[in-house]
């Protein structure tokens, strides 16, 4: 009696767990444009319902083309008028800050976050520290919904941009792929205005002061272009630095960099963008090219001291290596609980922190990582004391195809194909 008793209850579970939930309401667009916590809230419910129960090419059911034109441009034009550094100063006694790493499309995962941290309000602030897309099965929804709180919340949720954010990435990684499954027809067009929406992505944050944020961290003073004598139309030949004449930057110089472009460039004299998201610590001295990403600066626990000391700050904290990047970096803390603290200097201290709990989504290998995610609580009275919050990966996921290569493509954005972007440049100027 008790195993047929066991029996009919575990049929009836299977057969509650089979069945759809109604249909979900099409998002709409508010009249006036102005965006509400219940309307916020309501796109979250229905990327969470969508994802267990719609196909991806049935997502414009429920997120129409014309609601998320409406919704890219709006933060888009707040987007722009940001600077490359945005300044996170209306701090207060009861104020907080959360400071969040790579997500990488890992839809349940934001939202749990959000809900554990607390959501933004008018004492909760978020500075995101790009990487939103890629890898993951739901980039796009993942972008949607962080941007959905900066059109509600302009002055309390910061959203940086990542070396994801960009055309060479989101071709290699998945998000192109995403959206063009997602949106048919339409998915160029959509795919198009995610990009011009990155490119207005502000670059790095002051938090109160005294803790700077970005991607993938420092920067080198730009090398201003040597012109070649002759012909007044002759091209601008720029000389590559050698390593010992390599310099920290300085925040004037980061605020008047060109951050407008689809691909950070490798070379020429524009280079501080490629800097701020592909950079990487190193336990050596000194500043020095980053050879393993093709892109970028390595640099040591002198040029942070260096960094702090000159920029009246305590901390840095900066994202971009996830578990898979971290087994290959010597010296360096694997990245098991979230985070790391890098260097521990006189001046204050340089942080690592990654959002995506059992990243990637999809591995090659046949033991996953299972690493934790984290994020970061700064509080008053100086907001340089972080709090770390460790978290694990939402379990069961829905299941999801791919939408790129995992068991093929370059292993953790290491070893840049500059051929491809040198395409993809090529694409973008016709």
């Amino acid at each position: 009696m008790t195993t047929l008793l066991l029996l009919v209850l575990f049929w009836f579970v299977c057969y509650s767990y089979s069945l759809q939930l109604p249909p979900m309401e099409p998002v709409t667009w508010p009249n006036g444009g102005t965006l509400t916590n219940e309307w916020v809230h309501g796109l979250m419910s229905s990327f969470e319902w969508s994802s267990w129960n719609l196909p991806p090419s049935q997502l414009p059911s429920v997120m129409p083309v014309n609601v998320f034109d409406s919704l890219i441009l709006t933060a888009s034009k707040i987007l722009h008028k940001e600077r490359n550094i945005v300044h996170v100063d209306d701090l207060d006694s009861d104020s907080k800050v959360v400071v969040v790493g790579d997500v990488h499309g890992q839809l349940h995962d934001l939202l749990f976050l959000l809900k554990d941290a607390g959501f933004p309000s008018q004492n909760q602030f978020y500075v995101f520290n790009g990487d939103y897309v890629d890898r993951g099965a739901w980039g796009l929804e993942t972008f949607l919904v962080l941007l959905s709180w900066k059109v509600l919340m302009p002055d309390k949720v910061f959203l940086l941009r990542g070396n994801h954010e960009s055309k060479y990435c989101t071709s290699m990684y998945g998000f192109e792929k995403e959206v063009l499954t997602k949106y048919g027809d339409k998915g160029k067009h959509v795919y198009r205005k995610c990009l011009g929406c990155f490119e207005a992505l502000p670059l790095a944050s002051i938090i109160a002061g005294r803790v700077y944020t970005a991607h993938g961290g420092l920067f080198r003073s730009p090398v201003l272009p040597k012109r070649t004598r002759g012909k007044k139309n002759r091209k601008v030949r720029l000389l590559e630095p050698e390593t010992s004449s390599l310099k920290l930057g300085t925040l004037e110089e980061l605020m008047q960099a060109r951050r407008s472009v689809l691909d950070p460039p490798w070379e020429g004299s524009n280079l501080i963008p490629g800097d701020v998201l592909w950079s990487d610590p190193s336990m050596s001295p000194g500043l020095s090219p980053n050879e393993q990403r093709g892109i970028g600066l390595l640099w040591g626990p002198d040029c942070t001291e260096e960094f702090l000391k000159k920029c009246e700050l305590k901390l840095i904290i900066r994202s971009h290596e996830g578990p898979d990047a971290r087994e290959k970096r010597d010296g360096l803390g694997g990245m098991d609980i979230g985070y790391t603290i890098d260097h521990s200097v006189e001046s204050g201290k340089l942080i690592t922190i990654f959002s995506a709990p059992d990243y990637p989504q999809f591995q090659a290998t046949e033991e996953r990582y299972r690493n934790k995610g984290a994020y970061i609580v700064l509080q008053a009275p100086d907001f340089t004391d972080p709090q770390f919050r460790s978290f694990e990966a939402v379990t069961p996921r829905p299941k999801a195809n791919p939408f790129y290569d995992f068991e093929n493509v370059i292993d953790s954005d290491d070893e840049m194909d500059k051929s491809a972007l040198d395409t993809n440049e090529e694409q973008a100027s016709h």
